[in-house]
């Protein structure tokens, strides 16, 4: 299925917003320039392909987002640094963004984006991860609009879908790898399942679009107003005074519980995307949230296994005490209590083994 759909979307070779050049010079309308980029594993190698392909006079800033583990020393912008003509660099809180430069987001932070300033944040996670894709590219979509060129490459799960919902209700342009083309294809397939993407193309097609849409005027902003969902989501992750309680009206408390805070957890209707959004940040997508509760549940799981290997040894050990003292009823009846308790314990080991090597298949 997805041969069919990205060879058709790729046949096109014209970009939209080039018949809007002669308004452009009329109105002084920007072109799009605020390119974001989104992944997650493989993400590295895909990011030194798309620097590489970059053109020295990019007529944009770009914004880069991957999944790290919290505690890592990125050296992600040396890397991209080596493979191609523009800087790259950790973004930094509060400073000016400029083109022809990479802004990477650091460990452990969010990245996004306000009018002419880059904001690096240690704020909740979104779908499990910190820096997320969606924060920064809804931060993109409310504060540029139709300025924005949303990209979404390898990965697992679903972050940045709903942030590339965001960015085209916006007018702004999305993008997706080619699933058939990433070395893990779950966060462009996701993207192709639930957003009208404007293209689908391998990886070595993404360079060259991103420098041809950085060179075209993007439409009026005023026709793609700012949705009140819009901004009351970035303004939470953003921290901004008064959105912080207003999560109560974008949709309705679910029976869920956070499992970062055990906090209620809203349900929001996007479309055909559900997600979930507690009162102080945390966002979910459905996949990022069962991921999570599978986690928490196999946690639960080890405990409890911990607990009855525990009682069963100390049982065993209330047996050879009592058979020392003679006490042949009270050794019965621990031996039995001993045989029940590792008999539990292996069903319950035997569900945590089967758990385990069912995502390794995955």
């Amino acid at each position: 299925m997805w041969r069919s759909v990205c060879f058709g979307m790729r046949k096109a070779s014209s970009f939209p917003g080039i018949g809007f050049a002669a308004k452009s010079k009329q109105k002084n309308m920007p072109n799009r320039d605020i390119i974001v980029i989104g992944t997650s594993a493989g993400g590295v190698e895909a990011l030194r392909e798309i620097a590489r392909g970059l053109p020295p006079n990019l007529a944009a800033a770009v914004f880069i987002v991957i999944h790290l583990p919290p505690t890592s020393n990125s050296a992600l912008p040396e890397i991209l640094n080596r493979c191609g003509p523009l800087r790259a660099n950790h973004a930094i809180d509060g400073e000016a963004i400029r083109r022809g430069r990479i802004y990477i987001a650091p460990p452990d932070h969010h990245l996004m984006v306000e009018r002419n300033q880059v904001r690096v944040l240690r704020c909740p996670k979104v779908n499990r991860m910190r820096p997320a894709a969606d924060p920064l590219f809804r931060s993109a979509a409310r504060a540029y609009g139709p300025r924005v060129v949303g990209v979404v490459l390898t990965g697992t799960l679903d972050d940045g879908t709903a942030g590339l919902l965001a960015i085209k209700r916006r007018g702004g342009v999305v993008a997706a790898q080619d699933p058939q083309d990433a070395l893990y294809p779950g966060m462009p397939r996701s993207a192709l399942e639930n957003v009208a993407v404007d293209y689908c193309l391998p990886l070595s097609g993404i360079p060259p679009l991103l420098a041809k849409l950085a060179g075209t005027p993007a439409p009026d902003e005023d026709n793609y107003p700012v949705s009140e969902e819009l901004k009351i989501e970035t303004g939470i992750t953003l921290a901004e005074s008064g959105y912080m309680e207003s999560v109560d009206k974008l949709g309705d408390p679910s029976v869920f519980t956070c499992p970062e805070c055990s906090g209620v957890l809203w349900e929001l209707r996007d479309q055909k995307l559900i997600r979930f959004r507690c009162h102080v940040g945390h966002a979910f997508s459905t996949e990022s949230l069962m991921a999570d509760q599978s986690e928490a549940l196999e946690n639960a799981l080890w405990a409890a296994l911990r607990a009855l290997e525990e009682q069963a040894a100390l049982c065993r050990r209330l047996v050879q005490q009592s058979r020392r003292r003679n006490q042949t009823l009270s050794a019965s009846r621990f031996e039995k209590n001993a045989k029940q308790l590792e008999q539990h314990g292996e069903i319950l080991r035997g569900v945590l083994q089967e758990g385990i090597d069912s995502r390794v298949e995955e």
